[in-house]
């Protein structure tokens, strides 16, 4: 079996209200990764559910994500975009790998501690082990590339643990260096955007108040007044980036700025050093509206107007997944010694 050079693997939950935190983070690296490597996008809806959705927000939500990885720029032609349940060999392999990982590992993820929170007795058992599906996801296509977040590189460190242990525990039975060791892809500015009311926790749909967050629905007018309001500080922009530490609000603000316009952190303090935030904000503003609109617009355009053929997609997409995971699961089955 061919080991790939290129395969990026990558997913968006569809947990609805996408923000501006999944395309800086995500999204736009999908779009750039196309030309140059075989990329492979999911909507990774079985790891939704690790808490309770609601079947026909769950339903709208998938088509969500999948209208955003298309108005953002990825090619459903070119490239595989598809919903996570529809492949099941995600599930499988996930099950085999539960009996690779070991559960010492899991208890280490830092990210169950922090969503699982005081009532943790109560999570489900798929938010405990969603890293080893997580694994599953990337393994099943025996990716190479992993774009990801600071806040999943521990997961991606998992997916490495768990390959390399099947490998070492089948390798006298063929099984040496099936699975490559996935890298990570950490790209750009912005990979971690803050909230907007507070740069020291992250954007999230979760936060109770609409203005910590730039959402897919926002029209030109909220995206402007948002960053407006957004939380700063009475300094004007230093001259260098060492000159936002301990200034979280003003450091997400020239993060956003530098993500948008494709440049560095540096390169937007030389622009604006010495300005004050009421220049500044209005710049961003502008900038913000000019290259998410679009995007927007297209991305409703499709949800109201268009949903067959976002269904299409995916569905033509999960028939171009199986075609790789399912020889690759085999493979996997017949290392194990099942029959």
């Amino acid at each position: 079996m061919d080991q790939p050079r290129n395969r990026v693997f990558s997913g968006v939950q569809p947990t609805g209200n996408l923000h501006l935190g999944n395309y800086l983070g995500a999204i736009r690296h999908f779009v750039a990764l196309q030309d140059t490597h075989e990329c492979i996008y999911c909507v990774v809806d079985l790891h939704a559910i690790t808490v309770w959705q609601d079947p026909k927000e769950l339903a709208a939500n998938t088509r969500e994500v999948t209208a955003a990885y298309i108005a953002a720029g990825v090619d459903p032609k070119k490239h595989i975009i598809f919903n996570q349940s529809k492949v099941a060999a995600h599930a499988e392999l996930a099950w085999i790998l539960d009996c690779t990982a070991r559960i010492g590992w899991l208890n280490r993820m830092t990210q169950f501690k922090e969503k699982a929170g005081k009532d943790r007795e109560q999570a489900s058992v798929g938010l405990y082990n969603y890293p080893v599906l997580m694994a599953a996801d990337i393994l099943a296509y025996r990716s190479t590339h992993v774009p990801v977040g600071e806040d999943q590189k521990q997961h991606l460190e998992l997916a490495r643990d768990v390959a390399k242990k099947f490998n070492n525990d089948y390798a006298e039975f063929g099984g040496q260096d099936f699975f490559p060791l996935p890298e990570p892809l950490i790209l750009g500015a912005a990979t971690r955007v803050m909230s907007l009311r507070d740069g020291t926790k992250k954007m999230s749909k979760s936060d109770p108040s609409d203005n910590s967050r730039i959402t897919f629905n926002d029209s030109p007018e909220a995206i402007a007044q948002k960053i407006r309001k957004a939380q700063t500080d009475p300094d004007p922009l230093p001259e260098t980036v060492e000159g936002l530490e301990g200034r979280a609000g003003a450091d997400n603000l020239v993060g956003i700025y530098a993500a948008l316009s494709g440049q560095t952190k540096d390169e937007v303090l030389a622009e604006f050093r010495g300005a004050q935030f009421s220049v500044f904000k209005p710049r961003l503003a502008d900038l913000a509206v000019d290259k998410l609109s679009p995007m927007m617009a297209e991305m409703q355009r499709m949800l109201h107007n268009d949903q067959g053929y976002l269904d299409q997609v995916l569905a033509d997409g999960a028939a171009r997944a199986r075609v790789i995971a399912d020889p690759i699961v085999a493979r996997v089955k017949e290392l194990v010694g099942f029959i």
